[in-house]
């Protein structure tokens, strides 16, 4: 006699792709902001309920952390090969056009979903915030271990400030993003970065 299942206690499977409705809730903070993407939106474009987002991703604090890795990984992985460029002045170059690579490709929200975010100014916004600092932070603390290492190696001189020259980088990368979220387009912004590398001596 075969042994009966107890479909009770066996986990139903998804009737959505998790994927496709993280692009879809990615999108829509990205277009959006955190503050401005209400539940509504987000399960809308997700193409679910809102019980299937929460047992799926979580609140939407959960949903949107989870959206901006997504975002890291798939549209942001020039920042991390940038760093990787043997030269800081290749390291620098790179993470500026590769932004103005990424600003200017058709089809994206324009601005960047880093941005978007931060510019949220809500008590409900504020955990995400502290969470997006921190992040930069992060970011600024790999691109100044980089800069250091250079002044070790003599390519940079003793007096220039490391933890200084990675958040100018850090600022214009940020300018870019407001350029492109105001619809600069790609030769206007490419101009800008010329411009900021003649400053620095490149």
């Amino acid at each position: 006699m075969a042994k009966s299942t107890d479909t009770s206690k066996m986990g139903r499977p998804r009737g959505f792709d998790t994927t496709a409705a993280l692009d879809a809730a990615m999108r829509v903070f990205w277009e959006k902001g955190y503050e401005g993407a209400t539940l509504k939106d987000l399960t809308d474009a997700m193409r679910i309920n809102r019980s299937s987002m929460w047992v799926a991703f979580g609140n939407k604090e959960e949903l949107f952390k989870k959206a901006f890795e997504r975002y890291v990984s798939t549209y942001q992985a020039f920042m991390g090969a940038a760093l990787q460029k043997p030269t800081v002045r290749e390291i620098i170059e790179s993470s500026l056009r590769g932004t103005v690579d990424f600003l200017s490709t058709s089809g994206n929200p324009k601005g960047c979903l880093s941005l978007n975010a931060a510019l949220a100014v809500g008590d409900e916004a504020e955990p995400i915030k502290r969470w997006m600092l921190q992040g930069r932070k992060q970011g600024e603390s790999l691109a100044k271990k980089r800069f250091e290492q250079a002044k070790r190696t003599g390519e940079l001189g003793a007096k220039v400030d490391a933890a200084a020259l990675a958040r100018y980088v850090g600022t214009l990368l940020q300018g870019l993003c407001i350029q492109g979220a105001s619809g600069a387009t790609k030769a206007e912004m490419t101009k800008v970065v010329d411009t900021a590398l003649g400053f620095m001596g490149y």
